[in-house]
C-alpha cells in the first residue's frame, strides 16, 4: 500500500540516511513513476530533498529543531497553554494518562501540578523531560528510537510498550485537521503510534490551534468522529460546530 511504502521510504531514510530512485524501484518492486509519485508527497510534507537520482532525509533548520521546538511567538505560545490549561481540567487524580508528541500537547504539564497520582505514559522528549522535573508524576517512557524532528520515540517498540497498560484519558496532536481528511499527521513514523492510541478504549482527546482547523498534511490517522472532545483556542467555523454536535463530540474553547 501508499502509505506502508511511504513509511517505509522514511524508515530507510532513518537508518541509510540517502536512497537511490532504482534501489527504491527494486526494494519495493515498483515503476519509477510511482516512486516519483511517493517521492513527491514526501518532498510537500517536508520530510525528504531530492538529490540527483535519489532522496534524502531533509535537514532540520535550527529554528525548527531540538530545544528550538520550544521557541514560538509569545502569541503562539499563550494560545498552546490556554489549550492546555483547559484540557487539563479533564484529568482527574489516580488518571493514567497519554501525552502525544506536539508544541501544544507538551503544554499540558504545568496544569497537571495540582493533580494527585496522575500516571504519564508518553514517548515525547519534551513531555518526558518536564516530567522528570518533577517529583508530581508517575512516568512511563516508550522508549524506542529517537524521531528527530518532532523529538519523540517511534518505532515497534512504542507500540509493543502501549500494549501493557490501561490508559484512561489520551491527549493526541495534529498537524491539521478536516471533516473530509480527518486528523492529519505529517510523519508517517509518528502516524502508527496516533492510529494505535485511537483505538484504545479510552477518551480521546485532541489539542489543536486555529491554524490547524481545515487544513491537512500528508497521512491521516483518524476520522474526527473517532475522538471524543476537541480543545481548540478560537471558535469553531459553523460547519465544524454542527459536525460535532451531530456526531456527539464534545468542544472545549479555551477563549
Amino acid at each position: 500500500m501508499k502509505i506502508n511504502r511511504l513509511r517505509k521510504i522514511q524508515e530507510l531514510l532513518e537508518e541509510k540516511k540517502s536512497i537511490s530512485i532504482n534501489d527504491l524501484c527494486n526494494y519495493f518492486e515498483v515503476s519509477k513513476n510511482t516512486i516519483r509519485r511517493d517521492i513527491a508527497e514526501l518532498e510537500n510534507s517536508g520530510i525528504i530533498n531530492k538529490v540527483y537520482g535519489g532522496i534524502v532525509l531533509q535537514e532540520q533548520k535550527p529554528e525548527k529543531d531540538s530545544d528550538d521546538i520550544l521557541q514560538r511567538t509569545d502569541n503562539d505560545k499563550l494560545q498552546k497553554q490556554k489549550i492546555a490549561r483547559m484540557a487539563a481540567t479533564l484529568v482527574q487524580d489516580d488518571d493514567v494518562i497519554y501525552i502525544d508528541s506536539g508544541t501544544t500537547t507538551m503544554h499540558l504539564m504545568p496544569y497537571l501540578e495540582d493533580k494527585h497520582n496522575i500516571t504519564i505514559v508518553t514517548a515525547s522528549i519534551h513531555v518526558i523531560n518536564i516530567a522528570a522535573a518533577s517529583a508530581k508524576f508517575n512516568i512511563i517512557a516508550t522508549g524506542g528510537t529517537i524521531y528527530a524532528p518532532t523529538k519523540a520515540f517511534v518505532g515497534p517498540s512504542v507500540l509493543n510498550c502501549l500494549k501493557d497498560y490501561n490508559i484512561s484519558k489520551i491527549f493526541l496532536a495534529s498537524t491539521g485537521i478536516s471533516i473530509e481528511k480527518g486528523a492529519t499527521t505529517a510523519s508517517p513514523l509518528e502516524c502508527d503510534i496516533k492510529r494505535y492510541l485511537v483505538d484504545k478504549p479510552a477518551k480521546k482527546i485532541l489539542m489543536v490551534d486555529s491554524s490547524k482547523i481545515d487544513s491537512a498534511s500528508l497521512i491521516t490517522f483518524c476520522n474526527l468522529d473517532e475522538i471524543d472532545c476537541i480543545v481548540v483556542d478560537k471558535d469553531l467555523p459553523s460547519k465544524y460546530r454542527e459536525y460535532f454536535k451531530e456526531k456527539n463530540i464534545e468542544v472545549i474553547i479555551s477563549e
